[in-house]
């Protein structure tokens, strides 16, 4: 028994060096890609250099944020909501002819541009709205319908 016990003590040594030479390679093969195509540095300065770009990339970021949150801010006054009406006013006229169009922002707040069409003329009529109401003047009813027909699209 005794003259197995150093042959058995090498062949652990082996194993435990084959183990402790396998998880070498792993981490020299992950050192390795780390540092792909960077000829002189070293571990510590790529990891250094990539903790700089962080705090630059931190402040890029941040400004970004900010620039997107002020496009939101200021899409809000964009038109976005469009309405379109086509009605015949008037009996004495084929087709509907006149029409009420509706641009308005995301607050119902722009303008109505009315059309009506007569075999005298056409005429056009246009009136300010804020928050979905006329600002100096009331809504007709067929302005109501554009407005709501814009609501709809969006």
């Amino acid at each position: 028994m005794l003259s197995n016990l150093p042959l058995f003590l090498a062949g652990i040594f082996f194993v435990w060096l084959a183990v402790l030479t396998y998880f070498f390679w792993q981490m020299y093969s992950h050192y390795d890609k780390l540092t792909k195509g960077v000829s002189s540095k070293t571990l510590k300065s790529i990891l250094e250099e990539v903790l700089s770009r962080m705090d630059e990339y931190k402040k890029d970021i941040a400004s970004l944020q900010e620039y997107c949150n002020n496009l939101n801010t200021e899409s809000l006054s964009h038109i976005k909501k469009i309405g379109l009406n086509r009605f015949n006013p008037f009996k004495d006229t084929g087709g509907d002819q006149s029409f009420i169009l509706s641009l308005t922002d995301e607050n119902d707040s722009g303008i109505i541009i009315s059309a009506l069409y007569s075999r005298s003329g056409t005429r056009w009529y246009a009136k300010k709205i804020k928050n979905g109401k006329g600002e100096e003047i009331e809504l007709s009813d067929d302005e109501k319908k554009a407005l709501k027909l814009g609501n709809k699209e969006k």
